[in-house]
């Protein structure tokens, strides 16, 4: 890494000169750079490149569906608006399997059902109906996704859900598909519990019905515990620990120096980090289990009706829900 390094700077400011050539570089971890690399006169002019915002989102679309019919119904306005977090080339990716979709179902043009059909495959995968399930892993499919639903509809401030599913995508036995509202650029302490919460829920709900958890929840227990642990040592928000961080990636560094993770705190801290994570995990885990306790009748109806259709979008569950 030092000899590519170092030929990198002879080639960028060495002593032959190279003029009327302009180097360009892209990256999406520019905190681990060497910082040789970003001194004036080497990378020094920094433009960010970010998630586009909605309306940006809107002028991508209208590009790719150029060369692609769309029926008149078809407003790029709405996908824009159920695409937040999509990048250029997840918006690309859709309108193009919103093309294939509509090939299949022997279309000439691409309508609302494709668009809404290509963002789910890019958001979880192409769905895989061949695979089989028992009945009892349907069951236990259809309570975890449904748990995760309800967190979303009477937990979240911001999220709505757009589909439940318990047929197989993405590697997944099924998915809860929700969004938020709008774009936001940060994200309160109150929201990122709301996460938390949202990503126990299925796990609650077997929990609670079945009186068992499965292996299901893995991805969900990794995702809440990797926000609890950004709360408490990185975003400053546990009441214990303080105003302290000790987030330490930013110091390493990829090109120039051995790349890996050193932690500069004692065992002592790391416990205490430990139990605030713990703290903040168990508590989030108490109040949805509570929540789908008070709405245990909706989980149970909710989830036979979703094993029953296979599928349930977001209006559809609205209107179970208020039953």
């Amino acid at each position: 890494r030092e000899q590519t390094l170092n030929q990198l700077l002879v080639e960028m400011d060495g002593f032959g000169m190279n003029e009327g050539v302009i180097v360009i570089a892209a990256t999406n971890r520019p905190d681990i750079l060497d910082p040789a690399l970003t001194r004036p006169g080497r990378f020094d002019r920094k433009i960010v490149v970010g998630y586009p915002d909605i309306k940006a989102r809107e002028e991508i679309l209208k590009v790719h569906a150029k060369n692609k019919p769309l029926q008149e119904n078809v407003n790029l306005s709405d996908v824009a608006k159920i695409t937040s977090g999509f990048t250029a080339a997840d918006l690309e990716n859709l309108l193009n399997e919103a093309a294939l979709l509509a090939a299949r179902d022997r279309q000439e043009a691409i309508g609302p059902q494709q668009i809404k059909e290509a963002t789910f495959r890019v958001i979880v995968g192409p769905e895989k109906k061949s695979r089989v399930m028992t009945e009892k892993d349907k069951w236990l499919t259809a309570l975890h996704e449904v748990g995760h639903a309800i967190a979303v509809k009477l937990l979240s401030s911001t999220e709505k859900v757009d589909r439940i599913s318990i047929i197989p995508a993405g590697g997944a036995g099924g998915y809860t598909a929700h969004r938020p509202e709008e774009d936001t650029s940060y994200m309160t302490r109150s929201q990122l519990n709301e996460e938390i919460m949202i990503c126990l829920g299925g796990k609650a709900a077997e929990d609670l019905v079945l009186n068992e958890v499965s292996t299901g929840a893995s991805s969900d227990l990794k995702r809440a515990n990797t926000v609890a642990h950004n709360m408490v040592a990185k975003y400053g928000m546990s009441e214990s620990i303080g105003n302290l961080v000790f987030d330490n990636d930013s110091n390493e560094v990829f090109i120039g120096k051995d790349y890996g993770h050193t932690r500069t705190y004692s065992e002592e801290t790391a416990a205490q980090i430990d139990r605030e994570v713990k703290t903040i995990i168990d508590h989030a885990y108490a109040q949805v289990k509570a929540v789908l306790t008070d709405n245990i009748d909706k989980l149970n109806r909710i989830a036979r009706a979703l094993l029953e259709k296979e599928r349930i979008e977001g209006e559809e569950f609205e209107a179970l829900m208020n039953e």
